[in-house]
């Protein structure tokens, strides 16, 4: 005897076959994840004092002829600080690390001047410890009014900003107490 074929039925056997089949289709299809097979490092968000725990993936197996790129970075979800999320600025991290205006070399420019020129690091450091040393003999204050020891430099200030890392904010810090530098502002409130 013939199945008695009712409308239901029929919506149960086609639907059944038509998920089957694209189940099927789609695993076919799948591409691999662009993290799949990359090296995962840890590091730090550098933009604020939070801390946030970050994972960059890279490519390129650090031979000599290969230069390693960056393929994504994101939250790492097991920091107990961030538990994987970033706020705004961390999520577009990737952007600031790979930007074509990013500055990688030091650039100059003289009093006056309205041209920038690129310099070495050699030739960058010592004009800059030359100008912070003849400001600090220029506006150090040994001692005050009362004769009081003071060690205090009131003619120069220094900023850190919020894309250095704490380390080098801590070093910051501890390069402006060696200065008796009293103008300081940082985002990392060290």
């Amino acid at each position: 005897m013939a199945e008695q074929s009712s409308r239901r039925t029929f919506f149960k056997k086609t639907g059944a076959t038509a998920a089957t089949g694209m189940a099927a289709s789609a695993t076919n299809h799948i591409p691999p994840l662009k993290t799949a097979n990359t090296t995962k490092t840890n590091s730090i968000c550098p933009y604020c004092a939070v801390g946030c725990s970050v994972t960059i993936h890279t490519i390129g197996d650090k031979a000599r002829n290969v230069k390693p790129a960056i393929v994504h970075i994101e939250g790492d979800p097991e920091s107990p600080v961030n538990r994987g999320t970033l706020c705004p600025k961390g999520a577009s991290l990737e952007e600031f690390v790979q930007s074509d205006r990013r500055l990688t070399k030091v650039r100059y420019r003289a009093a006056g001047s309205s041209d920038w020129r690129e310099m070495s690091w050699a030739e960058a450091i010592p004009m800059m410890a030359a100008r912070i040393k003849a400001s600090r003999d220029k506006g150090f204050i040994e001692k005050d009014e009362q004769g009081r020891t003071v060690n205090r430099l009131h003619n120069m200030a220094m900023i850190g900003g919020c894309t250095d890392t704490n380390e080098i904010n801590y070093l910051i810090s501890k390069f402006r107490f060696s200065l008796g530098l009293l103008a300081y502002e940082n985002q990392s409130r060290l």
